[in-house]
């Protein structure tokens, strides 16, 4: 059956119809809350100071999970693919992640290092996109950033295999409990794919939501002797 071709069968008792769908869709607020302004003419030089500043009110303002992102990266032929993942710093090296190198979003980096990150703090109608290079830390790096993180986070670097097909959710059970032990007994083991990478970035942007559409984005672009600020059209 082709995916456009209208679906034959009775449909289930808890499957909405399409009408439902798109009516409960329509029906929801966009941001129904207070939207703060932003002079961009007083925004910072560089793009960075500003992050944290957006980030620190995000925070304040009740935003669930601030540190959590998009990273869009791209296969050999150039397909597309994103996924969710945390910040681990922003400093004056660029936006930092982790991954294992072995996965499919390490794959991506290695052969397409250009990626691209996306910030979204509905709380305030902000957003932040960033585009840049991914570059691997090295050893020493990647190990710091393992072991600064939760017992959780080691025994889930531990478990390892990202983007492997899964035989079973008995497998990953049995897998999950060997690598919790192990990282409660040795809190400095070491997960040989764990890669931590940072996003030197030649573009940023934020963007700040208004009520009435007068949306404000502000595009930073890396020059040679630094920054260039500029508006873009909502």
């Amino acid at each position: 059956m082709n995916e456009h071709e209208p679906r034959s069968g009775p449909r289930t008792e808890n499957e909405p119809d399409q009408e439902t769908f798109r009516a409960l869709l329509r029906a929801q607020p966009v941001w129904d809350t207070e939207l703060p302004a932003f002079d961009a003419a007083a925004a910072p030089a560089a793009p960075l100071p500003l992050f944290h500043r957006w980030f620190a009110e995000a925070v304040a303002a009740g935003q669930p999970e601030p540190h959590t992102m998009t990273l869009a990266t791209a296969d050999e032929q150039g397909g597309p693919d994103v996924r969710i993942l945390m910040l681990h710093d922003a400093d004056e090296h660029g936006w930092h992640f982790a991954s294992h190198a072995t996965s499919r979003k390490g794959r991506h980096l290695a052969a397409r290092p250009r990626a691209a990150l996306g910030f979204y703090w509905a709380a305030q109608g902000r957003a932040v996109r960033i585009r840049g290079e991914a570059v691997p830390r090295g050893p020493r790096e990647s190990s710091a950033d393992l072991h600064a993180r939760s017992t959780g986070a080691l025994a889930s670097a531990l478990v390892g295999r990202q983007s492997e097909v899964l035989a079973s959710r008995e497998e990953l059970a049995r897998a999950s409990r060997a690598a919790w032990e192990r990282a409660e007994r040795e809190p400095t083991a070491e997960a040989a794919s764990w890669t931590a990478y940072v996003l030197v970035p030649y573009e940023v942007e934020f963007f700040q939501g208004d009520a009435r559409r007068q949306h404000v984005r502000l595009r930073y672009r890396r020059e040679r002797d630094g920054w260039a600020k500029e508006l873009l059209w909502p």
